[in-house]
């Protein structure tokens, strides 16, 4: 293969795994931005919400880290193409015969399944099919289906959700990834063949169970964002529409921070995670605004909460796959698995702070929960540096 041949061959790589990651996230994030127009059908309150989200993230933590060595065996196309079909599965089924909150919950457990694949086969994809030199912003570019997916669910509100109806907008996204499932070319299988699937001398355990913590703790806080700020928004005096609106912008804003991280990564040696860490303190004080309860600094406060307090994972995702080339999928699996129990406890705890107490009160504990995370992540690069010691690598 030669350089433009190869350089093809990466982007799309790259295109197919934020495609496939975006479908991932996909029915959670839209049950997030939906919310208002479901807990009305459905009839349930904000705590059943973070219950839903949680067992979304609660079944990819618990897959995350076996379908990690899965996918190493199977590759990382047929991974994406598994996961893309569940994505539709899940939606379609949500669109069609959700008619209780049990059935929702029951549809969401099967989108987890599918998430648990679609990130680590991304990651697998990154890792093989995309030259080092890039892969800060491959994975910058990946990461950002997040953002992407609380896009689509921002502009789902005004344009589907208060017009046609809101499962209309999962029959629509389900067809989308139905299609993706479809087409995933060869070009995204694994360029190279007969690697490990253990751990690496360059990653031991013990960092990446910290590592583990921190993003579990930083998803802890981040994830209520995709799920409540609309919600939030109305109940801070903001109209439906334009709280829906505001969800699309900080999607915006966190698919801009998170490709610029990426973007500045490949052009730097290390550092990358206390750049997470310096993140994830702005990130707080976008909390402490959403905690608010005003207007003005509750918008301010989700473009920070979204640029800075989740706009780091994609950064993070390369760090730990650059200390483990040899089995990414297996090294990320086990970090999903922090990230995605994090994702399962925020919403779950956000919703019973909300009911028992406030929206301030719980904004307030995913600002808390952010300096935790910084804690964690700053103690497993202490251990990972000095694990490389010896090493010429950079951390």
């Amino acid at each position: 293969m030669n350089s433009h041949e190869g350089n093809r061959s990466g982007r799309q790589t790259v295109l197919w795994a934020i495609a496939v990651a975006t479908c991932g996230v996909l029915p959670v994030f839209l049950t997030g931005g939906l919310a208002v127009q479901i807990r009305s059908e459905l009839g349930f309150g904000a705590a059943a919400l973070g219950v839903a989200v949680s067992l979304f993230f609660t079944t990819q933590a618990l897959s995350s880290a076996p379908f990690g060595r899965v996918v190493e065996r199977i590759g990382s196309r047929r991974g994406m193409q598994a996961a893309a079909l569940g994505s539709a599965v899940s939606l379609l089924c949500i669109a069609l015969f959700a008619g209780s909150r049990n059935g929702l919950f029951g549809f969401l457990v099967l989108g987890g399944l599918a998430n648990a694949v679609a990130q680590v086969a991304a990651n697998l994809a990154l890792a093989r099919g995309v030259r080092t030199e890039r892969q800060g912003l491959a994975f910058g570019m990946k990461q950002a289906a997040i953002p992407a997916a609380t896009l689509l669910s921002g502009l789902a509100v005004p344009l589907v959700g208060t017009t046609i109806g809101w499962r209309w907008a999962f029959t629509g996204c389900a067809l989308g990834a139905f299609a993706i499932a479809c087409t995933v070319p060869k070009t995204t299988e694994d360029q190279v063949r007969h690697h490990t699937n253990e751990l690496s001398d360059d990653m031991r355990p013990m960092p990446l169970i910290l590592l583990a913590l921190g993003i579990g703790l930083g998803s802890a806080a981040a994830v209520p964002l995709g799920a409540f700020t609309v919600e939030s928004g109305v109940a801070a005096g903001l109209q439906v529409e334009f709280a829906g609106l505001l969800l699309a912008v900080g999607g915006v804003v966190g698919i801009v921070v998170r490709l610029a991280l990426g973007w500045l990564a490949d052009r730097r040696s290390g550092g990358h995670l206390r750049i997470v860490a310096v993140m994830l303190i702005v990130g707080t004080v976008g909390f402490v605004l959403l905690a608010s309860g005003v207007s003005w600094l509750f918008v301010l406060g989700t473009v920070l909460a979204f640029g800075a307090g989740w706009g780091w994972h994609g950064l993070f995702n390369f760090a730990v796959v650059k200390y483990n080339r040899n089995a990414p999928a297996a090294a990320t699996g086990i970090t999903q698995t922090g990230a995605a129990a994090g994702s399962a406890v925020g919403p779950f705890l956000f919703g019973v702070i909300v009911e028992s107490t406030t929206y301030s009160t719980a904004w307030l504990s995913a600002g808390a929960a952010a300096l935790a995370a910084v804690a964690a992540i700053l103690a497993g690069r202490w251990m990972l540096i000095r694990h490389l010691s010896t090493t010429s690598k950079p951390s």
